[in-house]
């Protein structure tokens, strides 16, 4: 006892990931993604990108067994697994960035994705070319290398169907089954690169409460409110997170 007790994180941190999660929650439960557009940068002002990361992935083995059945009936099931094949070889690359990179450098460069994938979600951008094993294939790389580097995973994807006028219920249990896939192969990525240790549970235990109020109050509000005002809602969630993450605040934080 005592030696998990030396390992636990101070209360700032504890709080500032819990408070993280609730907001990522909600995205989550709502549409199938968006929790670590939100909760990375929030949760890595509290305790940085190597730790804020491992946790949303302890986090996310729990959210996509619940979500898993559902996924399963309304998802592509064929596009989805050729997808998450690029997705999982992609992976361990991005568990080496995120192993060995500078803190500060990619906390940036976490808030420039972020930007960036607001910016493409909030254009109303649509793909209209055909679909192709290869460029599916694509697809998951790209979100294969981002997912191991800061579980940002689902910007690809989400760009990708979303970007095909896929609908609502397609998507969101597209997102469902993929994350399910990926989630497994990311989490062991990160214990074979040593990056989940007691830090990251304490710190899942914490936010897994959180974590699970907004899971559900996002799976409540899906269908009540209109996709107009959900799109608006996400992008304001996003861009406060993005602006929040910057290592800019971090002097009046007493990082």
């Amino acid at each position: 006892m005592d030696f998990l007790l030396a390992n636990l994180p101070p209360l700032g941190a504890l709080l500032g990931v819990a408070g993280a999660a609730i907001v990522g929650g909600l995205s989550r439960g709502f549409s199938g993604f968006g929790a670590a557009l939100v909760f990375v940068p929030l949760a890595a002002a509290a305790v940085g990108p190597r730790a804020a990361v491992p946790v949303l992935a302890l986090l996310e083995c729990v959210a996509c067994l619940l979500f898993l059945r559902g996924a399963w009936r309304h998802a592509a099931r064929r596009e989805v697994s050729v997808m998450a094949v690029g997705a999982i070889f992609a992976v361990p690359f991005g568990a080496l960035i995120l192993a060995y990179a500078d803190p500060v450098a990619l906390r940036w460069g976490l808030t420039g994705l972020v930007l960036m994938a607001a910016t493409v979600l909030a254009s109303g951008w649509r793909y209209h070319g055909a679909g192709s094993v290869p460029l599916t294939v694509g697809v998951g790389v790209v979100g294969g290398v981002m997912s191991g580097t800061a579980m940002l995973g689902g910007v690809a994807p989400a760009v990708w169907w979303l970007g095909r006028s896929a609908p609502a219920l397609t998507v969101r249990a597209n997102m469902n089954l993929y994350f399910a896939i990926l989630t497994a192969v990311v989490t062991a990525a990160y214990a074979w690169r040593g990056l989940i240790g007691w830090d990251s549970a304490w710190l899942a235990l914490a936010a897994g409460p959180s974590y699970a109020a907004g899971l559900w109050g996002g799976a409540a509000l899906f269908g009540l409110a209109s996709e107009t005002t959900f799109r608006r809602a996400g992008y304001a969630l996003i861009l406060a997170a993005a602006v929040l993450g910057m290592p800019l605040w971090d002097p009046l934080t007493g990082r």
